[in-house]
């Protein structure tokens, strides 16, 4: 079972309440994660290291740049 998303915040702290962007958010996320256990299951499958695979996978999120320069 996964962990339910959090309630979704704006910078100034206000919760983000459109129903839409809300359902798209938790929608792309839950694709990611479901993408991203594949990915891990596919890895441990190959004989990769656990502890390497979860570092590969905190590097790619830490890596992720906001286009909108916030």
């Amino acid at each position: 079972m996964s962990t339910p998303w959090p309630k979704w915040l704006k910078d100034d702290g206000a919760v983000v309440s459109c129903f839409e962007k809300v359902k798209v958010m938790e929608e792309n996320l839950n694709e990611i994660r479901q993408m991203t256990q594949d990915a891990f299951e596919d890895g441990l499958l190959m004989e990769v290291s656990e502890a390497q695979m979860r570092e590969a996978l905190h590097r790619m999120v830490d890596a992720l740049v906001n286009p909108y320069g916030r």
